[in-house]
């Protein structure tokens, strides 16, 4: 998988993070949800990737 691809699921994690640490302190359940939401789909997407890489070598 290209670099590219790799550094923009890790970009949607750190985002759902920071989304989450944000919104948390504002105490907004909703939004807060949705950052734990980007960031697990950041991070399944860099799971992915790993095993498709894993299967390439």
């Amino acid at each position: 998988m290209s670099a590219a691809d790799k550094a923009k699921d890790k970009a949607e994690s750190a985002k759902g993070k920071a989304k989450e640490a944000i919104v948390r302190s504002i105490d907004d359940p909703v939004l807060t949800e949705e950052g734990k939401g980007d960031q697990v789909s950041g991070d399944l997407k860099q799971a992915g990737e790993k095993v498709k890489d894993a299967f390439k070598h």
